[in-house]
């Protein structure tokens, strides 16, 4: 009986042995179903981790996440996944993966952070089931950017701004130089065809290259009485224009070529002697510059794509307010929205900036760039004012009319624009698009503004002169006497039209340092006004001097005229700096000194009267030597300046004397009286500059 027994516990033990090891293949064979996938978050982007970026030597801010399912989809729950380093940049030994053995939770997910080693570059691991090492796997790949990047980020931004717009001032002054100076004639003598003022606005503001510079040169002709406010509306709606003619050159990715266009222009600049050969070559080496400082700041702003502070503001970005807003201030801040704009498709290019974000940007840089306008109005009469107003109420309006149709907009613009293959997120998509996509928004919203307003200029400008009105009174015009262009070929002719001109001009000066000594003396404020019309008729002789005589120099001068030249320049300068000091300090303590009880001393009293009197007999020199080319009265005028150095040294002594002995209206004048001569002598200075400059360029010691 025991035999069978012992057979039938034999055949029970092989019978559970051969069932056990069925069910472990047939659990390998099921093992087989199962798969690894990278999961996918609708609330958090990039949910599994691969290809992230960090900087180097730190830990990933999203962990590896790797998750096991069967063969029906459904997660599986504690199952070991191994994670192990598959190749890391060369050189690298500190690259650390900080759980290489982990089980999968309920949702069959498995995770692990990553600590960067010192090495920037790609580091890659896997992914396996521990138990099941026949199923899939997968590899996972984390960038790590240098540990500097934030300073190579910066110092690439900063000085790919400096070349852009270096390459842009470069490009618009060789395009103004081989144009000429007829632009400025141009203007001036704008009629009321609203037409031909949008192509001369056009025109001009491709040539300077700014929107605000074209703006500005409207309010500078309008304050001095060579255009009227109504003349300009048409020229600043062709200003908008012609700004977006210089960002559809920079939306045209042809960085590749910069340096080419860099030795180009470099061997017509400084290869040829022709002036305009050489102002073409100029502007065709800022054209250069402005690209290859557009692909320092392209790579640069590369590590962003993975920043995500920084893809988030961008992503605010497409609130058109906060859009708006951002695009006014930093226009405002560099006063070019061509400029800004080209910064815009710099983001674009990268892939950083969608079309819906840009669109509002680009709303803000127009309104921005009304802001340059607003400032080179401060001073100005009302009329100028009346320019920068205009100018910021039609971008306002054009804003406004643009807001409300930001999507049909966008559509709009796509629908015109070259079509490139679109990967939903993808960066290389973006950046293949949306640069040319802003170019052509800016276009459309400056052509569709001029569309509208201009019909209606006239009923515009009557508008701007309701909300800032201008009280007629009888002006003295501003206008030059002497100065005749057409005598510009003829440069001696010339420069002694110039030189007559400035002597007027000295003259000027002459009267107004004469007439500030009044309110000190009688303490009438009368004379204000007149030395306030005398210093604008001072300012206005100097600006067309100035551009008279650099006029002059453009022409082929021998090496005397071109002394002749910076003499007449460096005088300009001495009266025109006479004039400040009279019109800004000197009536500013005068006013102060008129509101004041005190009064001088009589001995005071005496010694200011004596060396103002001084003073204007050194301008009287100065104009007598400049006039003659005189230089033994130069070298005598060198002599009466010491003179007078130390005289004005000797009137301080004495006037401290006084303040020793309590002298009761020298103790409150002191203040006054130490400032007046001071300025006195800075005034005796520059007259006697004049002399000195003659004598230093006539070879005379």
């Amino acid at each position: 009986m025991i035999r069978p027994v012992s057979s039938y516990i034999i055949l029970f033990f092989f019978l559970f042995v051969g069932y056990n090891a069925y069910s472990q293949n047939d659990s390998l064979i099921f093992s087989n179903q199962y798969k690894l996938v990278k999961p996918n978050s609708n609330r958090i982007p990039n949910y599994s981790g691969d290809r992230q970026t960090q900087t180097a030597r730190l830990k990933t801010d999203k962990p590896i996440r790797v998750q096991v399912l069967n063969q029906n989809n459904d997660p599986m729950g504690n199952v070991r996944v191994i994670f192990q380093t598959i190749s890391v940049p060369q050189g690298d030994k500190h690259f650390k993966i900080t759980d290489t053995l982990i089980f999968t939770d309920t949702l069959g997910i498995a995770q692990t952070f990553l600590i960067l080693g010192t090495e920037e570059g790609e580091y890659e691991i896997s992914a396996q089931l521990k138990d099941y090492p026949k199923s899939n796997f997968l590899i996972y790949k984390v960038l790590a950017r240098k540990t500097n990047w934030v300073f190579i980020l910066i110092a690439g931004l900063i000085g790919g701004l400096g070349l852009f717009l270096l390459g842009m001032t470069m490009m618009s002054d060789g395009l103004q130089n081989a144009a000429g100076d007829k632009m400025r004639s141009v203007l001036s003598q704008i009629t009321n065809n609203r037409f031909f003022a949008v192509g001369i606005g056009t025109f001009v503001t491709m040539i300077v290259q700014s929107s605000s510079a074209t703006t500005v040169m409207l309010v500078s002709f309008v304050h001095s009485k060579l255009m009227k406010f109504r003349q300009t509306i048409g020229v600043i709606l062709g200003a908008g224009i012609g700004t977006t003619i210089t960002v559809q050159l920079i939306a045209f990715k042809i960085t590749d070529y910069s340096l080419l266009f860099i030795g180009l222009g470099f061997m017509l600049n400084f290869l040829f002697s022709s002036t305009k050969i050489k102002s073409v070559g100029k502007s065709i080496l800022g054209f250069g510059i402005l690209f290859y400082g557009m692909q320092i700041m392209s790579e640069s702003m590369y590590p962003l794509r993975s920043f995500t502070p920084f893809i988030d503001s961008i992503i605010k970005l497409e609130n058109p307010l906060v859009g708006i807003l951002a695009g006014t201030i930093f226009t405002a801040l560099i006063q070019s929205s061509a400029a800004f704009i080209g910064i815009m498709i710099i983001l674009a290019t990268q892939g950083l900036l969608s079309l819906e974000a840009s669109i509002p940007l680009m709303f803000g840089a127009n309104i921005g760039t009304a802001i340059t306008a607003i400032l080179a109005s401060i001073k100005t009469d009302k009329e100028a004012k009346q320019v920068a107003l205009a100018h910021s109420l039609i971008k306002i309006i054009g804003v406004l009319l643009f807001l409300f149709w930001i999507p049909q907009f966008a559509d709009l613009v796509r629908a015109i624009s070259p079509k490139g293959a679109w990967l939903d997120g993808d960066f290389n998509s973006l950046g293949a698009t949306v640069p040319r996509q802003i170019a052509n928004a800016h276009t459309i919203f400056n052509i569709v503004l001029t569309c509208l307003i201009l019909p209606f200029t006239n009923l515009f400008g009557r508008f701007i002169e309701r909300i800032l009105p201008v009280k007629f009174v009888e002006e003295i015009v501003l206008k030059t006497i002497y100065l005749d262009y057409g005598m510009v070929k003829n440069s001696s002719l010339a420069l002694s039209l110039a030189k007559k001109e400035t002597i007027r001009m000295g003259r000027l000066v002459q009267n107004m340092t004469g007439d500030i000594i009044i309110p000190y003396l009688v303490k009438k404020t009368e004379v204000f006004e007149d030395i306030k019309k005398m210093e604008e008729e001072v300012n206005f002789l100097r600006d067309q001097i100035n551009d008279y005589i650099l006029k002059i120099t453009r022409e082929n001068l021998n090496e005397e005229r071109v002394k002749e030249s910076f003499q007449l320049l460096y005088t300009v300068k001495e009266f025109e700096q006479i004039a400040d000091l009279v019109s800004t300090n000197m009536i500013n303590r005068a006013i102060s000194w008129c509101s004041m009880n005190y009064e001088f001393s009589p001995e005071g009293k005496s010694e200011i009267v004596d060396y103002h009197t001084r003073t204007q007999k050194q301008i009287s020199r100065a104009l007598a030597v400049f006039e003659s080319v005189n230089l033994e009265k130069a070298k005598a005028m060198k002599d009466k300046y010491k003179q007078y150095r130390n005289l004005e040294i000797e009137l301080e002594k004495q006037h401290f004397e006084r303040l020793r002995d309590e002298v009761t209206n020298t103790i409150s004048s002191s203040k006054t009286h130490v400032e007046l001569m001071t300025f006195l002598r800075a005034i005796n200075g520059h007259a006697t500059n004049i002399a000195r400059i003659l004598l230093k360029w006539s070879g005379e010691k």
